[in-house]
């Protein structure tokens, strides 16, 4: 693995773990990598973080994510099926922290 680059899975309905090398040093976020490894994230808003809808559950790896802002805590307070260990995917920054992330889509 590149020096620049983490891996991060993405659990499917099914159980089975896809992993993948994501770069840190480009500035995605974990939705802009989802989207373009080609999930299913809707991302109406575009990563403005009004709209749930790339909502992830994290799996492994959620003590190293940055603090959630109230902006994603109140958007993330909408949802009806919200879970302890759900977080908007368009606020989390891949950085080299997140090494080993595992997360799957909030409601598969």
């Amino acid at each position: 693995m590149e020096e620049n680059n983490i891996t991060v899975s993405v659990q499917h309905p099914d159980g089975s773990i896809h992993a993948m090398e994501a770069p840190v040093d480009m500035g995605l976020s974990l939705m802009e990598f989802l989207k373009a490894s080609e999930y299913d994230i809707l991302a109406t808003c575009g990563g403005m973080a009004l709209c749930a809808t790339c909502c992830v559950d994290v799996l492994e790896g959620e003590e190293k994510l940055n603090e959630m802002s109230d902006d994603e805590y109140a958007m993330l307070d909408t949802l009806p099926d919200l879970l302890p260990n759900s977080r908007l995917a368009c606020q989390l920054k891949l950085n080299p922290a997140m090494d080993g992330l595992v997360v799957k889509l909030h409601g598969t």
